[in-house]
């Protein structure tokens, strides 16, 4: 199999476990990451899906990137999160429609799934090396604005997020704060493994 197909496949199913993720995430009950609160608190504010709200979401930060950055949007995007979109509404109103955990052991174990699903699901879609989500670039762009390191960066994004979703009235709690704290060291944990796999680079 060509490297150029591997990409491919990796883009897309990448995105699909990331979607998975974010929707075990979600249903866990106990607190969604930043972004995806806001998406859902949106969506209980709106006609619209969760799925329609990460697209919405995601142009709003390309025109904003490209804006701060002083650069042309980046129109392939588009592509990344109209398909994520897709995926999550994809498992929430087709595959798990109506689902509530109550107990609290299995919320915890929903929960953990998700971010292990999340991490590994970016870790796998950016072996493509094609159009990044726009949050992923947010964070990069921030670094540059603000001259700060990649983490620091990172936190001013999911804090910026974490206001527009409490406000919203999405789901905040220990969830999030789980994702925020272990999704970075998950990704550093896949990255290299999934790299040797379509590129046959050594691990880092």
């Amino acid at each position: 199999m060509s490297v150029s197909v591997k990409r491919g496949l990796f883009y897309l199913v990448g995105l699909l476990i990331l979607s998975f993720g974010i929707t075990m995430t979600i249903l866990a009950g106990l607190g969604a990451g930043a972004w995806d609160a806001l998406n859902v608190g949106l969506s209980l504010m709106t006609p619209f899906t969760v799925g329609n709200w990460v697209i919405f979401i995601g142009i709003i930060l390309i025109i904003l990137n490209a804006l701060l950055s002083k650069s042309k949007p980046e129109v392939l995007s588009l592509i990344t999160i109209v398909v994520l979109g897709f995926f999550i509404d994809f498992w929430l109103l087709i595959v798990f429609p109506n689902m509530f955990i109550t107990e609290v052991i299995l919320q915890y174990i929903v929960l953990f799934v998700g971010i292990v699903m999340m991490a590994l699901g970016i870790a796998t879609y950016l072996q493509a090396k094609f159009a990044v989500i726009p949050i992923d670039r947010f964070m990069f762009v921030l670094q540059d604005l603000f001259k700060v390191k990649l983490m620091v960066a990172k936190t001013i994004g999911e804090v910026t997020a974490l206001i527009a979703a409490f406000f919203a009235g999405g789901p905040i709690g220990v969830g999030t704060i789980l994702v925020t704290f272990l999704i970075g060291p998950m990704i550093q944990f896949f990255f290299p493994k999934l790299e040797k796999m379509v590129y046959g680079t050594k691990e880092a």
